[in-house]
């Protein structure tokens, strides 16, 4: 197995496949840093992958350092708090942008936190925002490219043919074991569909 001196991160926007990518990498041979706080459901049938303490990365980074070796998940926006006294290698997943805000939808109205799905106008807002947050996160990587690598995933493309992906991810994460990873993808979870 190979000797991994950096931080493995999973990152993206919320609903992009982060989850089936932390899977993905998990069963390739890299340890996740989880906590099963959050439990699968139906949204996420095989589990979220989180790790609580990323949330709080701004006000305590301590758990950076327990990382090194392993992979964590992480929304966009928390890449920006990492500190810059380790090295990390960043699998950043990018999705459909409706699909990204259809799946949303979807969640937060089994949970009855919202009544309907976004409006067209918001829908375009949100994209318009999302935009731009993911471009304040990739410039901030490479602008420390001394502490980041970054690669990105098409989580559509990895329904449709795995197998590139996946090669891509083992080379960029010296070398994974791909015929697990490969076993991980299971289309018919691949809901909330772009009608485009």
């Amino acid at each position: 197995m190979a000797e991994r001196d950096y931080l493995t991160i999973v990152s993206g926007l919320p609903r992009s496949g982060t989850s089936l990518t932390m899977q993905m990498i998990a069963d390739g041979g890299v340890p996740p840093l989880i906590d099963h706080v959050r439990t699968a459901d139906e949204d996420n049938p095989k589990g979220y992958y989180e790790f609580e303490l990323v949330k709080k990365t701004k006000e305590d980074s301590s758990w950076v350092s327990s990382g090194v070796g392993k992979v964590v998940k992480m929304v966009h926006l928390l890449l920006l708090d990492l500190p810059l006294d380790h090295c990390y290698r960043v699998v950043f997943t990018r999705r459909h942008l409706d699909e990204v805000i259809k799946s949303q939808d979807v969640m937060l109205m089994r949970k009855g936190k919202a009544k309907g799905e976004t409006s067209e106008k918001d829908r375009e807002r949100i994209k318009t925002f999302y935009r731009m947050q993911i471009h304040k996160v990739q410039e901030h990587m490479r602008a420390h490219a001394d502490h980041f690598q970054f690669i990105e995933i098409d989580y559509n493309a990895i329904i449709q043919e795995p197998a590139p992906h996946v090669e891509q991810m083992s080379t960029f994460l010296d070398g994974l074991d791909t015929p697990k990873m490969m076993a991980v993808v299971d289309p018919t979870l691949y809901r909330n569909r772009s009608s485009s």
